[in-house]
């Protein structure tokens, strides 16, 4: 049994719960009926069927409404491991550091062929901080307290989760002088991210080994579903670039973020229009139930 939850960024209307069984009839499914999360916003069509056709024929519904269409069974999830940059805050903080060094267009057209998949990440990684040698370290808190914007519905999202008993992990190819800020403001159980290098209050321009890349995402969800006892089906991640690639494939639900195309081409699903709270509704938790960021 499968669930197809609806979510409109503005407004959800009779019609368009209407197109959605028709789509999903059309793809072989057989509808058994729906039920609103909350009325106007978001609703669960349920249906059997095939799961890769149906997610295929939603993608023909109207501009602002996200779908998530998952199994039934375990959609309230036990284990979030989301990225940072560009998902759980508005900004790419490395970009923004190059912002204060004068390199910020340089840097940027780096991260953006990064997070497409069309360059390799450390290499890339490497490339980008070198431009920062020499900075004063605390540039960073500046560049947290003036650039960082945690993003609409975030905080909402992890506290509602761990209300839930959820165990919630910040994973980023960023720096942990940010990671760490960011993880106690959202209210993440626990940050992984990359050290910067700094000597005698100043950036080295490196960055200290292990890098946090692709594979670290997937082995630190894969570790923290076998420390929980999870089954795969319990876990949710969620990103924005290729670098999330590996962990949101593994997942459970595996989420793209206003993602790049190579994230979304394996993502389960995609939160393009509304804020990150759609993923609350995906899961079953209406806003009576959700605690507020």
């Amino acid at each position: 049994m499968f669930i197809a939850t609806l979510i409109a960024a503005d407004r959800l209307s009779a019609g368009d719960i209407s197109l959605a069984s028709d789509l999903l009839a059309e793809a072989g499914a057989d509808i058994l009926g729906h039920m609103w999360i909350e009325p106007d916003k978001a609703v669960d069509i349920r249906f059997s069927g095939d799961l890769v056709s149906a997610r295929e024929a939603l993608s023909a519904l109207g501009f602002g409404i996200d779908y998530v269409a998952q199994p039934e069974a375990a959609r309230a999830k036990k284990l979030f491991v989301a990225d940072m940059d560009s998902t759980m805050i508005t900004v790419e903080c490395l970009d923004e550091l190059a912002d204060y060094a004068g390199f910020k267009p340089q840097v940027a057209a780096i991260t953006e062929r990064a997070m497409r998949g069309e360059l390799d990440f450390v290499e890339a990684l490497d490339e980008r901080v070198a431009l920062l040698a020499d900075m004063d370290a605390a540039i960073v808190t500046r560049c947290h307290e003036e650039r960082v914007v945690v993003s609409p519905g975030a905080a909402t999202l992890v506290r509602t989760m761990k209300a839930h008993d959820v165990h919630t992990v910040l994973v980023s190819g960023g720096f942990t002088l940010f990671a760490d800020r960011v993880a106690v403001e959202i209210g993440f159980d626990r940050a992984v991210a990359n050290r910067l290098d700094i000597a005698a209050g100043r950036l080295t321009g490196r960055v200290v080994r292990p890098i946090v890349d692709s594979a670290t995402k997937q082995r630190v969800l894969q570790e923290e579903t076998e420390r929980l006892e999870l089954g795969a089906a319990e876990t949710l991640a969620i990103g924005d670039g290729a670098n999330d690639l590996a962990m949101v494939e593994q997942a459970g639900l595996g989420v793209a973020y206003r993602g790049k195309p190579k994230l979304r081409d394996v993502a389960d699903a995609r939160i393009d229009h509304g804020d990150l709270t759609a993923l609350l509704y995906a899961q079953g938790y209406a806003r009576k139930d959700w605690v507020e960021g």
